[in-house]
């Protein structure tokens, strides 16, 4: 996503799964030519926020939440630029009459997740966590339980209408709706409940992967191959608290 103002342009990640930037500069300036003055980072994994120099070297202002900070500025990624500014629980953004929120609603899909939001647009930017119509990506890494439902339900109380989740869904959509997160979250809390019987019931990693279906998400992306992995995940929390 990017916000184009009078005054200048608000861009989010710069890149995805490392891919040159340029497209993405390109697809701005062929909208306005006005200067981009802010980058900010939905989160700290690398696959979302690496490579965005040539915007520093445009006089963008980097922004990200202050875990992310400490996150990057501990690990020193070549490729990533470290944030000049950060954000604890709430900062607004104002450039050329458009305000955009900067909401952190706690942990998640890493623990620096920002949930980025246009009051008067009513469109939210989060990446990664709230997928369409798909199960969450593999073993969840970097997920943090039970924070994960109780941040979706902070996000869904929110004043919004429709939702970029930075990955597209089914056939390629781009765009979800509130829908979409109260869907996800149901089904965290489905999965969650049937791991844990599985876990009182002494079930083993490898029954509950095994018997746990879930059949009302099957025509979701990722049931066949991730679903197993979102049991394991949910697993561990609930036989090893972690």
């Amino acid at each position: 996503m990017f916000i184009v103002t009078p005054d200048g342009v608000i861009a989010t990640d710069p890149i995805s799964e490392r891919r040159p930037v340029k497209p993405y500069i390109d697809a701005i300036q062929a909208v306005t030519r006005a200067p981009i003055k802010y980058v900010i980072y939905s989160h700290s994994h690398y696959d979302h926020i690496a490579g965005g120099k040539p915007f520093k070297d445009m006089g963008a202002v980097f922004v990200a939440h202050k875990n992310a900070k400490a996150r990057l500025a501990a690990l020193k990624p070549a490729d990533v630029v470290i944030p000049d500014q950060v954000v604890d629980n709430k900062r607004n953004i104002t450039l050329g009459g458009t305000t955009l929120e900067l909401n952190y609603v706690g942990k998640n899909h890493s623990d620096s997740m920002l949930v980025m939001r246009l009051p008067k647009e009513k469109i939210i930017f989060t990446v990664d966590w709230i997928p369409i119509q798909s199960v969450q990506f593999r073993g969840m890494a970097d997920n943090y339980l039970p924070d994960f439902e109780e941040g979706l339900k902070k996000v869904i109380q929110m004043d919004w209408n429709t939702l970029i989740p930075g990955h597209p869904g089914p056939g390629g959509k781009q765009t979800g709706t509130k829908d979409d997160a109260r869907n996800q979250l149901a089904y965290l809390q489905d999965l969650s409940a049937e791991v844990k019987k599985a876990v009182d019931a002494g079930k083993s990693y490898a029954d509950a992967q095994k018997e746990i279906k879930l059949e009302k998400y099957q025509s979701w992306a990722g049931y066949g191959p991730f679903l197993p992995m979102n049991i394991e995940r949910y697993y561990d929390f609930w036989n090893r608290g972690i």
